[in-house]
């Protein structure tokens, strides 16, 4: 084989893990979302959303993170709460995946663990908040099934049905 052959081999990645989150898992998650050139800056209130300390609007204490990760490497995650933000039973938080990630699933499976945990608690209806310039997460949240709630919003009568 020659040696040019053998450089359009791409290196295999570490495969794909998901888990639910935890406190520890906040400085890798900050970090992860640092190295993205593109994306506003993590929300600094993560740890203390994580903790239980910090409470959306509406929300109610039961809350959950999940994570995707690749070998030690946090490369996306996905948070939600029980509300009653707009008479919804849940809201999705946060959605980040890494760049070089992006467009394989990722979001889907973590909405899908997200909407698995949402079921669990018995919360169907639920929202999300998307800024009208994120043109991106608004076709990724209505090609799952999500519409229109009102501006900035978007809901889903019944999160099983989102991925």
């Amino acid at each position: 084989m020659s040696e040019d052959a053998t450089q359009d081999i791409e290196p295999a990645r570490p495969e794909l893990r998901y888990r639910q989150a935890s406190e520890g898992d906040v400085p890798e998650i900050t970090r992860a979302r640092s190295t993205d050139p593109a994306s506003e800056p993590g929300d600094s209130r993560l740890a203390a959303y994580v903790q239980g300390t910090h409470h959306p609007q509406h929300a109610l204490a039961l809350r959950v993170v999940y994570v995707a990760v690749s070998g030690r490497s946090v490369v996306g995650y996905i948070a939600g709460h029980l509300t009653r933000r707009y008479a919804c039973d849940g809201e999705v938080q946060y959605l980040w995946v890494a760049p070089q990630y992006r467009r394989q699933g990722i979001a889907t499976e973590l909405l899908s663990q997200l909407g698995g945990w949402f079921a669990a608690q018995r919360a169907s209806k639920v929202c999300v908040n998307v800024a009208e310039d994120n043109v991106a997460a608004q076709l990724f949240f209505k090609g799952r099934g999500a519409g229109e709630l009102e501006r900035h919003w978007l809901v889903w009568a019944d999160i099983r049905g989102a991925a």
